[in-house]
């Protein structure tokens, strides 16, 4: 079975997929600290702020746009970019989850 049979897996499980590996590098971390920080911007704004070349900044916006962790609105001759809330709430629900499963169990492991 090769890592790319995503067949196998739930809806769900890829999309958590998806969105983990959308936040596995440390620009795209970078990225969403910065929006967050400023509440939207744009890739200029994001280029100036991480010292990244403007290629790799937008290489790394449409990461996160694709896995739906931030959205973007034409704004003239540009996008502004802001937090999708929406896979944000995802990961939430995922971690939530996982959080009261260990509240339920508190037994020893190994």
């Amino acid at each position: 079975m090769g890592a790319t049979k995503t067949d196998f897996y739930t809806d769900s499980q890829n999309e958590m997929a998806i969105l983990t590996k959308a936040l596995g590098h440390p620009a795209r971390v970078a990225i969403i600290e910065h929006i967050l920080k400023v509440n939207s911007c744009i890739c200029g704004d994001i280029v100036n702020e991480l010292s990244l070349a403007q290629p790799t900044v937008s290489k790394h916006l449409k990461e996160l746009k694709n896995a739906g962790l931030i959205k973007g609105s034409i704004e003239g001759n540009a996008i502004c970019y802001c937090i999708d809330e929406n896979g944000f709430e995802k990961f939430k629900s995922f971690f939530q989850n996982i959080q009261t499963h260990i509240q339920k169990k508190k037994t020893d492991c190994c």
